[in-house]
């Protein structure tokens, strides 16, 4: 069976992902715990890791049946014909959210410094502070061509 990919209303995620399961469908929602500040305090929440996508394992026959859920929109396209997942990016995917984050404290950054990932699933590669915030800092792995945002804790 194929992992299809499915478009949903914004924040209705967890919602559907509910629901299909009810239906006996087989379902995954990435999610993550983030720290989110409200104006009297801080509480850990969990979100999804791609805002408004849901991906299921179904027979192509019966991809209508997911209609039925409310809060779903349509199925995302890839050159005219329903974006299919690998199995094998579905299991990195779950793979890479069950690593443990590691805590760090890293002090006297600056734009353009180069740095070394010690640890973690990016450990050994090489890449550049892009841009550092109050709460952040991006950095830029060219070798992999890509930039990856490491959170500070509130």
């Amino acid at each position: 069976m194929n992992w299809f990919v499915i478009y949903t209303k914004s924040r209705q995620e967890k919602k559907v992902a509910l629901e299909l399961e009810k239906m006996g469908i087989t379902v995954y929602c990435p999610m993550i715990n983030q720290i989110r500040q409200w104006s009297d305090r801080k509480k850990k929440v969990e979100v999804p890791l791609i805002s408004s996508y849901v991906f299921v394992q179904l027979k192509e026959r019966d991809r209508e049946a997911v209609f039925e859920v409310p809060g779903i929109v349509r199925y995302v396209y890839w050159l005219e014909k329903p974006a299919i997942v690998r199995d094998e990016e579905i299991a990195v995917m779950k793979a890479w959210l069950s690593t443990q984050t590691v805590e760090a404290k890293v002090e006297g950054l600056r734009r353009g410094d180069r740095m070394k990932v010690s640890s973690g699933i990016f450990e050994g590669k090489e890449g550049f502070v892009e841009e550092i915030s109050k709460n952040r800092v991006l950095l830029l792995l060219p070798d992999l061509g890509m930039k990856i945002t490491l959170n500070r804790n509130l």
